[in-house]
């Protein structure tokens, strides 16, 4: 037996049907899938394995059973994605990231596997583990394969696949002794597995802020066992074995001290806040300010410092080819004092002098002395967080932490008949664009909500920092301008958030989670023009803006028939010229309004003529009526307009319209009708396809 398997069986369990132990004779349904310990007292496995005990069970009102090395308990559910449909609850298709946490009672002994911290090189030797009744008799399997590529979400294997009651199982990564994947299932001659980097989309489920207890317990037990005298092997001493002799940079040991002291700090509060330490390390060891141009969705300190170890100046500047100790070092550093000022009260002071120890100590054995004495500088101002961060000039090299990003959506012309082709991208500091998603075949527009809520809550947890709360800015064909994605939600309604059943067994969703309520009752949702923001902004354009961002606004109709003094059924209806002559003609601070959807008919030809007049603000109402309730719009419409002042002040007037509106008795009271849309369209913006993209950033996975 390889040491690497001599690691990995104390850690494997079976997931069986509850009862009074499991005995093969009991029959096929007994024994649902397999599952290993990630930390003590936690288990992962597959979502569709204990998807087998129904709805209860997926709710944790009903327990699975557990058998490992250390004997037969039970446990509950705690976190798992996706949710089934009902027709999948036992069995059936299960999309990715097919993964569930289970709290194992009675398991705190128990042998953890070391969960990598990144993604997996391809192509990678692996090693496939868990338990199947492929022969016949239930048994422990272990086959070698290979990580040989990605498809979507998917990690494919080749070589030993997969097979049944194999699911749930570890996928060990030979070269680095890490375990970065779970056996899924097998598709004809490739096997699927979910990476451990799925664990992130747990973080967003109803009750994921465990995760951060988790992954801190897994990095402490790891640390103990290393620190234990006479413990015997374990995977940072297999780990050590593994790694070419001479190789530079951080070792297993020093990433497992990192690890184990980056756990005692507070975690942090999202993706951006790790993204922002990570670029400014990287940005002053590399002496250049290279930003990935592919974010990463980072939800632990450990994942940022792994985006560090490996880093290679490939220009080989500074005479070493080996960068990643400076900047891990650097991280490590940047990280404490980040804690301390972002959350004082929250750190554990005696923890917190250790970790400076170790950092102080390691970078005077190994760091370059421009990086040391950057480290001295941010320990020491971590010992006195009251004194001002940086008592001297801050490093040229060293960029300013970005603020936040905005969340650009670009809808594109239909092609191959009514299939939209979209994408979704970041954008930072009002000018870098970093893509996120995008899918050139299309879909039809009913299915725009679908394929684009997933993209939009990552693109969201990358786009908001600190007090930043990302602004969506959709780029729409005028044809799909009355499209509601100020009323689109993360998760589909009914949606338990990431509880399932079958029936009106389902949890009723948190209505006021992120996750849940529709985007436009808590953030800003632009709607722009796509085929105006394809070309140079025109002069009108430029000069409107200017003057709506001075204000104040008034408001215009976008049709002469359908004024604030109602439209008259059977009105002669204004024609285009008419249309450019009034609207042309207009104060350039005035706003087109209109009381009916623009994205066909009359409303389409008179948004057409706005747009060409250099109308950047557009206020209409996208749902049908009564030609009666026009009078009361448009004078909803003024008020707000009115209130607003100027463009920047209409955000927090529509949003808290919106909210109006959607309750009846407030509706009723204050006489709110209606639907309303909003096209905000600042020209100079970036065009959103023709941005100059910066070089990925010189990092290459190195053995450890």
């Amino acid at each position: 037996m390889s040491a690497l398997e001599d690691l990995v069986r104390p850690s494997l369990a079976r997931i069986v049907a509850p009862g009074d132990g499991y005995a093969p004779e009991r029959g096929e349904d007994e024994y649902w899938g397999s599952g290993f310990f990630i930390a003590p007292g936690w288990l992962l496995t597959c979502a569709h394995v204990v998807g087998k005990g129904g709805a209860q069970v997926w709710r944790s009102r009903s327990p699975v059973g557990v058998t490992w090395q250390g004997g037969t308990t039970t446990g509950e559910v705690v976190l798992a994605k996706p949710r089934p449909e009902p027709a999948q609850a036992s069995r059936g298709r299960w999309d990715f990231p097919d993964i569930a946490l289970v709290r194992v009672h009675g398991a705190d002994d128990a042998r953890c596997i070391w969960l990598s911290d990144r993604a997996p090189t391809i192509p990678a030797p692996v090693s496939l583990h868990g338990w199947s009744r492929q022969t016949g008799a239930l048994g422990l399997r272990h086959g070698v394969g290979e990580a040989s590529g990605r498809d979507g979400k998917a990690l494919l294997l080749t070589g030993a696949l997969p097979v049944e009651g194999l699911s749930g199982g570890p996928v060990v990564d030979l070269r680095h002794g890490s375990v970065i994947a779970m056996n899924k299932g097998v598709r004809q001659t490739e096997g699927a597995a979910v990476p451990v980097t799925a664990l992130r989309e747990l973080y967003d489920v109803r009750g994921g802020d465990i995760l951060h207890t988790v992954m801190r317990e897994h990095d402490l037990h790891h640390l103990a066992r290393f620190n234990r005298p006479g413990a015997g092997t374990d995977w940072t001493r297999v780990q050590t074995e593994l790694r070419d002799p001479g190789v530079p940079g951080l070792t297993p040991a020093q990433r497992l001290h990192l690890y184990g002291h980056l756990a005692q700090l507070p975690p942090p509060s999202g993706p951006g806040e790790i993204a922002d330490l990570v670029q400014e390390a990287k940005s002053r060891v590399v002496q250049s300010d290279f930003r990935s141009p592919f974010p990463e969705d980072l939800r632990t300190w450990r994942e940022g410092a792994a985006l560090l170890h490996g880093l290679r100046d490939l220009g080989d500047k500074a005479g070493r080819p080996e960068l990643d100790l400076d900047a891990v070092l650097l991280y490590a550093a940047k990280a404490a004092l980040h804690t301390v000022l972002a959350r004082p009260g929250d750190t554990d002071p005696e923890r917190l002098r250790d970790f400076t120890r170790w950092i102080e100590e390691q970078a005077v054995l190994y760091a370059q002395p421009v990086i040391r004495e950057d480290i001295a500088r941010l320990l020491d101002d971590v010992r006195r967080p009251e004194a001002p961060r940086f008592r001297g000039a801050v490093p040229a090299s060293e960029p300013p932490s970005r603020t936040g990003a905005d969340v650009l959506v670009d809808i594109g012309e239909p092609v191959y008949g009514e299939r939209y082709p979209l994408s979704v991208r970041l954008l930072y500091d009002g000018r870098d664009v970093t893509p996120l998603y995008s899918n050139d075949l299309g879909v039809r527009r009913h299915e725009l909500q679908e394929h684009l809520r997933e993209p939009l809550a990552e693109a969201l947890r990358l786009g908001d920092r600190g007090e930043h709360l990302a602004v969506i800015e959709a780029f729409l064909p005028r044809a799909l301008l009355d499209e509601p994605i100020d009323e689109w939600r993360l998760v589909p309604e009914g949606d338990g958030d990431g509880a399932a059943g079958e029936g009106d067994e389902y949890e009723e969703t948190d209505f006021f989670d992120e996750q849940s309520m529709p985007l436009g009752l808590r953030r800003t949702v632009l709607l722009r023009d796509r085929r105006r923001n394809a070309k140079p902004p025109i002069p009108e354009w430029r000069r409107r803006w200017t003057a709506t961002e001075r204000g104040p606004l008034s408001g215009i109709p976008l049709r002469g028939e359908s004024t604030d003094t109602g439209h008259a059924s059977g009105a002669r209806r204004e024609g285009r010229y008419g249309t450019l002559r009034r609207l042309s003609g207009s104060g350039d601070g005035c706003v087109p309004v209109f009381c009916g959807p623009v994205g066909s008919g009359a409303g389409r030809q008179a948004m057409d003529v706005a747009l060409a007049a250099g109308h950047p603000l557009v206020l209409w109402r996208r749902d049908g009526h009564d030609h009666d309730e026009c009078r009361t719009f448009h004078r909803s419409a003024a008020r707000l307009l009115s209130l607003a002042g100027r463009a920047e002040g209409l955000h927090a007037h529509v949003r808290d319209l919106r909210i109006g509106a959607s309750d009846p008795d407030i509706a009723l009271s204050e006489g709110l009708t209606g639907r309303i849309a909003v096209l905000y369209d600042p020209p100079d913006r970036p065009p959103y396809g023709t941005e100059p993209m910066r070089p990925p950033p010189l990092a290459g996975p190195q053995a450890f």
